[in-house]
């Protein structure tokens, strides 16, 4: 079977991004898409090199599972190994899971392949349209966003810093997607954090996207919320908040923190 080198990289970086990505959404990571994007390219300059090397049986799958790992290491962002560990579970478990389920597929459909020392080729090329079915529901999903109108059904929630309090309406903003170290922001205006905690002491900051463009917020962590419903309330521990420059208005809750 003839293989084009210009294919074969593209074939391997749609697959490798496609799980990547899919990883990525399961484990919850908030890397960027060019952190998979890059590692997406070297996996797939490793996979193409990979024949070259000659190895088979222990080593040739050992190989593979560390340059998973590798690339697993370099497509996320992590605040502890555990959460590295969980996308590099859900990232094998998916390439575990479909390159099984396309053996199978090639074997009843008697797709022309060939097999190798722990690869094996195909003349269908799987991977590039996964990437396009993906690249289409990201993009759907950004189309949706946008258009999807915020529901401001405001809640009433207090939020706890130390031995201070604050009360405050606010409502979840579906289009909020603030987040640090991996965990979800809410925003409220800075007279109700002068309250609660000294802003100017605050060191950790969060970077924001807006119409008018960029800038930084101040954040610190909450001990606890408590979002009262109506009928019940719901309560949720060491809570990212972001203190907005404003100094009126509601919270602008993360929609994480929904119950639902």
């Amino acid at each position: 079977m003839q293989v084009f080198v210009e294919l074969a990289l593209l074939e391997n970086f749609c697959m490798d991004f496609t799980l990547l990505y899919c990883a990525k959404l399961v484990s919850k990571n908030p890397a960027h898409v060019a952190r998979i994007a890059f590692a997406s390219v070297l996996g797939a300059c490793f996979a193409v090199a990979f024949p070259l090397f000659g190895l088979k049986g222990v080593w040739a799958s050992a190989v593979k599972i560390v340059s998973g790992l590798i690339i697993c290491f370099l497509s996320g962002k992590f605040n502890s190994f555990k959460a590295y560990l969980k996308l590099s579970a859900v990232f094998m478990a998916f390439t575990f899971v479909i390159g099984g389920a396309l053996i199978a597929v090639f074997a009843l459909t008697g797709a022309d392949t060939e097999s190798g020392a722990g690869f094996t080729l195909s003349s269908v090329p799987v991977g590039i349209p996964l990437f396009c079915a993906l690249a289409a529901v990201i993009a759907a999903r950004k189309i949706a966003a946008r258009l999807k109108k915020t529901d401001k059904a405001e809640v009433e929630c207090k939020i706890y810093f130390g031995e201070k309090s604050v009360s405050i309406r606010g409502f979840f903003d579906s289009g909020n997607k603030v987040s640090h170290l991996g965990r979800p922001v809410s925003v409220i205006p800075l007279t109700a954090a002068m309250r609660i905690v000294d802003a100017e002491c605050i060191k950790d900051t969060v970077k924001i996207h807006t119409v008018a463009g960029s800038k930084k917020l101040k954040i610190f962590t909450a001990d606890k919320i408590e979002i009262n419903y109506g009928e019940k309330a719901n309560t949720v521990k060491n809570v990212k908040i972001g203190i907005s420059p404003h100094g009126s208005g509601v919270a602008v809750l993360h929609p994480d923190l929904s119950e639902d």
